[in-house]
């Protein structure tokens, strides 16, 4: 674990003083993540921001969060949790990993910090992949993830992806570090715990030092990934504009260039969700290319379709029926994400989850709904109008977040906010008169 610890001090970036959300779940990794960044805080005076995610899937649940709570108390650290009462009917590993991610982020904005770190172990890249490799993936998919990695405004670091489970559980007993053991994780209904319990001893009875081996090839592919990308920038905007893939032109490429442009507009469009896109609906997207049909389509996970006519293939969503919901003064509106839009009388808050208006402005009433294709908005501060899709990309909302992310607009329907994320032209400066403040929360 040295190495770990040299990492952290020396290679990672780290400096004195920064603020640091930790993913702590009570396992074994986590803690001995915290026991390791607890050592480098006395060195640095960090701030640690210690995040757990109650998933209520088990009995033992709750005591694991009151302990990482009780604990995180007594060693003097922050302690944020969320507590998930209801799953949907979607792929659960798929769904808590989305889930604890959204929080891990919204705590990384709430304190601006500069780096989230997950306690990933050389295990756990075996397993992922194997999976991918199995499942089917893309060049950067089969890499598993990387050491570290740049987000917007801060940097994922998982700084045990070097050593094994088998090593963080000796380094907690031998340090006197408590933990707990997540009983599903030898539950066979899960495919990672297959690949854990059949693979792994097999795997490492072959070569003890096999995560290392595995650690090797995903930075390999993760260099041969990075190269390319570099490659495809220089030609993607030739062949793909405006949400529109030109037939001919792609054509003359070369396979590996085509392969990797598609992969780049599935990564564009899903963003973190791309794993749940598989190699056969990639193999439909080039059939869809490929074959003499001018005018067919392709559904694709999350409601995605891809749509050819005749020379050009469009990427966009299937039609649904948006949740319309008017906001009449002085009313709150509860919204399907779980968070609610109010008209409030004054707020002392600027950001993207406030909006002031003049009615002279805009056209009453107001509407919330969820987006519609074809939605544009003008955004304050930037000339003409951006797609609301192309928003939510750059803002990183899955997939399945768009689909419920509210969007307000007028009785015109000007896209007057995206609350959370954007303001348009219509927003005015606090401090000047407005009529109407809507607050999302």
């Amino acid at each position: 674990m040295n190495e770990v610890y040299d990492y952290l001090l020396n290679k990672s970036g780290v400096r004195y003083r920064d603020t640091i959300v930790l993913g702590i779940s009570g396992g074994p990794d986590s803690m001995a993540l915290l026991s390791i960044m607890l050592k480098l805080k006395s060195e640095l005076d960090l701030v640690l921001i210690v995040a757990h995610v109650n998933h209520n899937v088990r009995e033992e649940s709750k005591e694991e969060e009151e302990y990482v709570r009780k604990y995180a108390k007594e060693i003097g650290v922050i302690f944020e949790g969320l507590s998930v009462k209801n799953w949907g009917d979607d792929n659960f590993e798929n769904e808590a990993r989305t889930v604890r991610y959204n929080f891990f982020e919204k705590i990384v904005r709430e304190y601006n910090a500069k780096y989230l770190m997950t306690a990933h172990h050389g295990d756990d890249l075996i397993e992922t992949i194997l999976m991918r490799i199995v499942r089917g993936s893309t060049l950067k998919g089969y890499s598993g993830f990387s050491k570290c990695v740049g987000r917007d405004g801060y940097t994922i670091i998982r700084p045990l992806i070097s050593v094994t489970k088998d090593t963080l559980v000796k380094y907690c007993e031998e340090n006197g570090v408590k933990y707990y053991i997540d009983k599903t994780n030898l539950d066979d209904v899960h495919t990672r715990n297959r690949y854990r319990k059949c693979m792994l001893p097999f795997l490492k009875k072959e070569d003890p030092l096999v995560h290392e081996k595995f650690l090797k090839f995903s930075e390999t592919l993760l260099l041969y990934n990075n190269y390319i990308d570099k490659e495809i920038k220089e030609v993607i905007t030739k062949v793909f504009k405006g949400g529109v893939l030109d037939i001919p032109k792609f054509k003359e490429l070369d396979y590996l260039i085509q392969s990797k442009i598609i992969y780049s507009i599935l990564e564009k469009i899903y963003g973190d969700d791309l794993f749940i896109v598989t190699s056969t609906h990639v193999n439909l997207i080039f059939d869809l290319i490929n074959k003499e049909t001018p005018n067919s389509v392709v559904h694709l996970p999350n409601n995605v379709k891809v749509v050819r006519a005749y020379d050009e293939v469009s990427f966009d969503y299937e039609e649904e029926e948006s949740n319309v919901y008017e906001i009449e003064i002085n009313d709150v509106v509860n919204l399907p994400n779980g968070k609610n839009i109010e008209v409030v009388s004054s707020c002392e808050d600027t950001s993207n989850n406030t909006i002031r208006l003049n009615i002279d402005d805009i056209t009453l009433p107001l509407y919330v709904r969820t987006r519609r294709n074809g939605d544009k908005m003008m955004v304050k501060g930037m000339n003409g109008h951006k797609k609301v899709n192309d928003i939510f990309i750059d803002s990183k909302i899955s997939t399945k977040d768009r689909h419920v992310w509210p969007v307000v607009s007028d009785a015109e329907n000007n896209i007057i906010w995206i609350p959370g994320l954007k303001k348009s032209k219509f927003d005015v400066e606090k401090g000047k008169k407005c009529d109407i403040i809507l607050k999302y929360y």
